[in-house]
């Protein structure tokens, strides 16, 4: 039996990162010359549903034996895998997805891959010095999911360019619809590591260059080309635009909601009659209305996909809102539901504050909306509703008729959101 670190933990170690910090990322190790039932005898736990994939018994870090898998069917999970002591090393590495991630190291020198004797057959160290995401064998094509991990490696080291094979790779997978495969959970999952990356913005330029957005995500891939006024947005183009809101959000340490929120904030630009343009009219709800089918086709989940549409809807408002009056900016709150959430307003404005700031010339403005909305939300949050309800309960007269009684709910919600403006009015 022989056990190889394999994977991103010798990649990162290789792209010399601090030995204390690469040591903290996930290891994947691969068994060779054994067996599930030698594995079992051994204290290793078996997880691995599709697969022999094993805990160590104290680390808890994952073995899997080594294992080659051939093609049954389109999609994700049309795949037959062979696992037996006979499967080498260099078979596993020549099923694995790109190059730069097809690099091993023996166990006993796992302790430190940056100098550790190098098993890589397919070139990787050599194109992470050349900065480069290239396939390892045309059985990259096999499996779709491998289009969403590239790009989003490209998210990850936004100065790797994708090798040209590799493209056009991607390109005839997508001719071929194994994109039209894809389960919503992977897709979520590659999507959402991406958001978190880097230069997040990296990942759609690969998935749009290939053609896998407009099938994923057309209502992204509609923006492209869409103008917006200059005025407002000197960049012009609506899809580059979405682009910088994107980094942006990675610059100001975002969220995945807020990121997402970003993603989904302008899609109804692309749907914009052509004879109003460059205007947008009304996109923020037709905003709302496109992001929850986006929300629905990938399974978004609730906090994501609830941030989104508050974000789509009211952005608009929330950047006017220094031309608000006292009541205007109450009505802003209460549509937010912030004075039941605050905290998920400050990632409201978040979001907003990354489209303002991803225009160009405007990356390192002020944001002042923030600091007026929140100021507005304190003010408003020091009113309790309980003694304005108590004293408008108490003025009831006992043989109040029963319409009487009927507008006492809305005479109290009346009388808290008046002392509400008030003091939002005397805040500000």
């Amino acid at each position: 039996m022989d056990i190889y670190l394999v994977g991103g933990a010798v990649r990162d170690a290789l792209l010399a990162r601090d030995t204390d910090t690469a040591a903290h990322f996930d290891r994947d190790w691969v068994v060779v010359g054994a067996t599930p039932e030698a594995m079992a005898a051994q204290g290793f736990l078996p997880v691995g549903k599709d697969f022999p994939v094993f805990l160590h018994p104290q680390t808890r870090e994952e073995y899997a034996l080594a294992r080659t898998e051939r093609k049954t069917a389109p999609g994700y999970h049309g795949f037959h895998f062979h696992t037996d002591p006979g499967v080498t090393l260099e078979d596993d590495l020549a099923r694995r997805d790109l190059t730069i991630n097809a690099m091993a190291v023996a166990q006993a020198e796992a302790d430190d891959p940056a100098h550790a004797r190098l098993i890589d057959p397919h070139g990787g160290q050599r194109d992470l010095q050349a900065r480069v995401l290239r396939h390892v064998t045309g059985a990259f094509a096999e499996d779709p999911v491998r289009i969403l991990r590239l790009a989003r490696f490209a998210a990850r080291f936004p100065d790797f360019s994708v090798a040209l094979e590799t493209q056009a790779l991607m390109v005839r997978m997508v001719e071929d619809g194994e994109v039209d495969h894809l389960v919503p959970e992977r897709v979520w999952q590659e999507l959402s590591r991406g958001l978190m990356e880097q230069r997040p913005s990296r990942m759609f330029e690969v998935l749009r260059g290939c053609g896998a957005l407009t099938r994923l995500l057309p209502e992204v891939d509609r923006l492209w080309g869409v103008p917006q006024r200059a005025d407002y947005h000197p960049e012009v183009d609506t899809g580059v635009h979405l682009m910088m809101v994107l980094d942006m959000s990675a610059r100001l340490g975002a969220s995945l909601p807020v990121r997402f929120a970003c993603l989904g904030h302008d899609l109804g630009k692309g749907t914009t009659p052509a004879d109003v343009l460059p205007r947008h009219i009304g996109h923020e709800e037709r905003s709302a209305r496109l992001l929850k089918g986006v929300c629905e086709r990938w399974r978004v989940p609730r906090e994501c996909r609830e941030l989104a549409d508050v974000v789509a809807r009211e952005h608009g408002h929330v950047h006017r809102c220094g031309d608000f009056s006292p009541t205007a900016l109450l009505r802003l709150l209460e549509r937010c539901d912030a004075l039941r959430r605050p905290e998920r307003f400050t990632e409201v404005l978040l979001a907003c504050e990354c489209d303002a700031r991803g225009r160009l010339g405007f990356e390192d403005s002020a944001y002042p909306q923030r600091d007026r909305l929140l100021r507005a939300l304190a003010a408003a949050s020091t009113v309790d509703p309980a003694p304005l309800a108590a004293h408008i309960t108490a003025s009831l007269p006992d043989d109040a008729t029963a319409q009487a009684r009927a507008q006492l709910g809305p005479r109290i919600a009346h009388a808290v959101h008046t002392a509400r403006a008030e003091a939002v009015a005397a805040a500000l």
